[in-house]
C-alpha cells in the first residue's frame, strides 16, 4: 500500500513538468478532469495555455496556475495590485472556478503559468465567453453537486453521440436544404 507521500509524487512530478515546458516553450496543452470550471470547461476537454505575466491578465480570463502541488485552471475575478501599481512581487489574481462558491488563496506572479487561450471539446474548438455568474445554469451548478454531475453526464452522452462532428453537420446541412 503507498503512503500519501508516494501517491502525491506523481501528481507532484506531472506539475513541474508542466510549469517547465510552459516556461520553456510558452505553451502547453492538457486535458481537463476536475469540474471546478462547468459549465464553460467540461471534464475530457483539452486546454491550450499560454504564457502570461500578472500584468497581461484581465478579470474574466481563465488562467493556469500551480498552488500546494496541484494545477488549476480557474476564471480571474479580479486583480489585486497595492497602490495601483503592477508589481510582481506584490501583487496578486484572486480567482474562482465558475461552478465554486470561495475564491482560491491569491494567486502570485511566480505561481502563475498563464491563460487558457482555447478550449477544445471533441476535437473542436470551443469558445470561452464570459463568466455569467446569475445564470440559471451556474447557480444551479454551484449550489449542487448532483446537477453538475448530471450535467456533465449529459454533455458526455451528447458527445458520444457526434453530433458535433463535421459529417453530422454537413448531414444536418443538407437536410435542412432540400
Amino acid at each position: 500500500m503507498q503512503s500519501g507521500t508516494q501517491e502525491k509524487a506523481p501528481v507532484e512530478v506531472a506539475c513541474g513538468l508542466t510549469e517547465e515546458i510552459v516556461r520553456t516553450f510558452g505553451e502547453v496543452r492538457l486535458r481537463v478532469y476536475g469540474t471546478s470550471m462547468v459549465p464553460s470547461i467540461l471534464p475530457g476537454d483539452i486546454v491550450s495555455i499560454a504564457q502570461a505575466n500578472l500584468e497581461n491578465v484581465a478579470p474574466g480570463e481563465v488562467v493556469s496556475f500551480l498552488q500546494g502541488g496541484r494545477l488549476f485552471v480557474h476564471r480571474v475575478v479580479r486583480c489585486d495590485a497595492p497602490a495601483k501599481n503592477w508589481r510582481t512581487d506584490t501583487s496578486r489574481l484572486i480567482t474562482r472556478g465558475d461552478r465554486l462558491q470561495h475564491e482560491d488563496p491569491p494567486v502570485s506572479g511566480k505561481e502563475l503559468l498563464g491563460r487558457v487561450v482555447e478550449v477544445e471539446r471533441g476535437g473542436h474548438k470551443v469558445k470561452l465567453l464570459p463568466q455569467r455568474s446569475n445564470s440559471l445554469i451556474a447557480r444551479t451548478l454551484q449550489s449542487s453537486d448532483r446537477a453538475t454531475y448530471l450535467y456533465v453526464k449529459a454533455a458526455s452522452f451528447w458527445r458520444s453521440l457526434g453530433l458535433r462532428s463535421g459529417s453530422n453537420r454537413s448531414f444536418r446541412r443538407a437536410k435542412c436544404q432540400a
